[in-house]
């Protein structure tokens, strides 16, 4: 995984290195100046204009043109306070204008058309914990950070302006870093495999949802289930009699009122629960007492999505995550402010479940202060029943033996690399399931390479 860290767990990071201020910088320079050489193929004759600010980040941007100036080119370094608004003619701008520690808002001098940008940390004017602008950033071709990710460069705007992002290892320790992205093989590693004397009750998965008129959601979800690996699974429907689905699920009629007794039947047999896709809203209380009797891991997304639901939920003894889109987040009393890494780890720890805050880019919270970030997804999932798909493979994997946590965030990762390997356009939910078992696929072999290599 790669580490993610504020602006303020990074000034405490600096704080405590060994090394002078004067060598880390000198270590930022050389960064710079190697990622310059990638965008420009050679720096020798080439005209380098670099935005330097009063701070650190300044000082990184002055060692770069340092370095590139002994390396033949022509580098020009303007104080950021005193920039015009269009900068001149150049081959590279260099960004060392103001980093993640920004407060007030920063108006960014043009660089000349067509000419590409390198940021030193962050694209001055962004906000390296939100991912908001501060004032009128430009968007620039790459970036690099040093030791660690900032939330900034993940979350949007930040993620559109910062370009391609690389980290640079300055020896900084990040080791105590609470957060991080997944990776490939990551995601693998927390896939338990099918052992070889499976039968289908040992992965099995109950989902309740769907209501009359609302089959689709309940039908995806259980596609995605049995797709990402659960032996078996039964559709429960509260009021009708024969809830549609795969060919390969079981409809489990309920009644259409008094229907926890029935839903309660038989729990003893299944692996895992999912609560909520297409049930509609208006069941409150019987979806309270209903999971609060659930014995095993439950996945509570969709209609279920409620205060009483998730606090009845969360009260068993058995792991419980939660799958909120930015309305359900609303509607859970969620903190809507811009910091969405605060937010979602104290949803978390407030609530005692694992919080999957489904976005842009996806948090993963857990109650004891971990964050993972998946940022395998893209715009494609932005249609409808794509978070049913995503419930039904978390269910799976909690299914399969995974531990909450992990089976969240797999479950979240692999939700989008299915995605990925769907159509550029056009892709509908229906889609990602069918892609399922290719993007497992694709973590295996990753995790099988990543093996190798250690």
């Amino acid at each position: 995984m790669i580490p993610v860290v504020t602006p303020a767990e990074m000034a405490a990071i600096d704080a405590a290195a060994p090394e002078p201020v004067a060598v880390l910088v000198e270590r930022a320079g050389w960064a710079v100046a190697r990622a310059a050489r990638r965008l420009l193929g050679a720096c020798y004759g080439r005209r380098i204009v670099v935005v330097a600010g009063p701070g650190n980040n300044g000082a990184d941007g002055r060692a770069a043109a340092a370095v590139l100036a002994r390396e033949g080119a022509r580098c020009w370094v303007l104080d950021a306070r005193e920039a015009p608004p269009e900068l001149p003619a150049a081959d590279l701008v260099i960004d060392a204008a103001f980093g993640t520690g920004l407060s007030r808002p920063w108006s960014a001098p043009r660089p000349p058309a067509g000419v590409p940008v390198l940021a030193v940390d962050i694209p001055s004017g962004v906000d390296g914990t939100t991912g908001e602008r501060l004032g009128d950033p430009v968007a620039v071709d790459r970036t690099v950070t040093f030791a660690a990710l900032k939330p900034g460069l993940l979350l949007t705007p930040g993620r559109i302006l910062a370009g391609r992002v690389e980290v640079a290892d300055i020896g900084l320790d990040v080791g105590g870093a609470r957060s991080h992205v997944v990776e490939d093989p990551d995601a693998a590693g927390w896939i338990p495999p099918r052992a070889v004397d499976a039968h289908k009750w040992r992965s099995a998965v109950r989902l309740v949802g769907g209501s009359p008129g609302m089959s689709g959601a309940p039908r995806l979800a259980a596609a995605a289930a049995l797709r990402a690996g659960a032996g078996y699974v039964q559709i429960a429907s509260p009021g009708v009699a024969a809830p549609p689905g795969p060919v390969e699920a079981v409809g489990l009629a309920l009644p259409a009122a008094d229907w926890v007794p029935a839903a309660r039947e038989g729990l003893e047999r299944v692996a895992a629960v999912a609560v909520g896709p297409g049930l509609g809203r208006g069941h409150d209380d019987e979806l309270a007492a209903f999971v609060a009797s659930v014995p095993v891991p439950l996945v509570v997304d969709g209609d279920a999505l409620t205060p009483p639901v998730v606090n009845a939920a969360a009260a068993r003894g058995a792991p419980t995550i939660v799958t909120p889109h930015d309305g359900e987040w609303v509607r859970l009393g969620g903190d809507v402010g811009a910091d969405r890494f605060a937010a979602t780890r104290a949803a978390a720890e407030r609530w005692g479940v694992v919080v999957v805050r489904k976005g842009p880019v996806t948090l993963v919270a857990a109650p004891d202060g971990r964050l993972r970030v998946v940022t395998s997804g893209d715009e494609r999932l932005a249609t409808a029943g794509t978070g049913d798909v995503l419930t039904g493979v978390v269910a799976a994997l909690l299914a399969r033996g995974a531990d909450a946590f992990d089976a969240a965030a797999a479950g979240a990762h692999l939700h989008g690399r299915a995605a990925g390997l769907g159509p550029r356009e056009g892709l509908v939910a229906g889609d990602v399931v069918d892609r399922l078992p290719d993007a497992l696929a694709h973590l295996r072999d990753a995790g099988a390479s990543a093996g190798g290599r250690r």
